[in-house]
């Protein structure tokens, strides 16, 4: 059957319209985000920075690639596996770097200047802007904070019992302009994050969000980078909107 010209204008014209003001995809939307499935542990962990270790050789790594804000000339190769159980959540980093260069030893200090990975994490599965940051330069001081409205923040002796293990010296001065590789592992006791924050415990089909970087601002190879990519004009590494997905088995 024909149409007349005047109803198929009019129809164009509502298709585009429907188009026009059809909802963009919100970022860090549903669609976009990364999925790391995390793996129970067998076994409790000794942490000893061994990425090569058999409790960690079939746990898949996660690639820490995109960079936000200026592309350095040389890009660190970056990868990172997660396991857990009943008391703790288990990360490990694998670094091969270069201009690498460490400053800070005083825990809470000020680890994000030097050659550090950081793991973002909103443990509450109903909760996912209120989030934790975990900075561990390469010499192994760490930095715990924690992103809610509430004033209780984490405490330098809460941050003690966050064992953590690494390859390289405490501070590295001067720059190591060759390559080199180091490695950061640690476990997160959940009785201590369960001081601050309302957990959705481990367990198989539990999602927490979260974000897995690589940082370095004072050597001569300044980076900032990502597992879940940020795409905001003005990114940085809080913004929750753009965490990825950890799935636990």
């Amino acid at each position: 059957m024909f149409m007349k010209p005047t109803f198929i204008l009019l129809a164009v014209f509502s298709l585009c319209a429907s188009f026009q003001h059809a909802p963009a995809p919100s970022p860090g939307g549903e669609t976009e985000l990364p999925v790391y499935h995390a793996p129970r542990a067998r076994h409790p962990l000794v942490m000893d920075a061994r990425w090569d270790k058999p409790a960690w050789r079939k746990v898949r790594p996660a690639r820490v690639e995109h960079f936000i804000r200026d592309v350095p000339a040389f890009h660190p190769r970056v990868e990172v596996k997660m396991m857990y159980d009943d008391a703790n959540v288990y990360v490990i980093f694998n670094v091969h770097d270069r201009y690498v260069r460490c400053l800070t030893d005083e825990l809470n200090g000020p680890v994000w200047h030097d050659a550090a990975v950081e793991f973002f994490f909103a443990p509450d599965s109903s909760r996912p802007r209120n989030y934790f940051n975990l900075e561990v330069n390469c010499g192994g001081t760490a930095l715990l904070g924690y992103r809610t409205t509430s004033k209780n923040k984490p405490t330098v002796e809460d941050i003690r019992q966050i064992t953590v293990a690494h390859t390289l010296p405490s501070i590295v001065d001067p720059e190591i302009k060759d390559p080199v590789t180091w490695t950061i592992e640690y476990s997160i006791p959940l009785a201590m994050l369960a001081k601050y924050a309302h957990l959705t415990r481990p367990a198989p089909g539990v999602v927490w969000r979260g974000n897995f970087c690589k940082i370095a601002e004072n050597n001569t190879n300044p980076h900032h980078m990502t597992w879940a990519p940020i795409t905001d004009p003005k990114p940085t590494f809080h913004m929750p909107q753009y965490f990825g997905k950890i799935v636990f088995q």
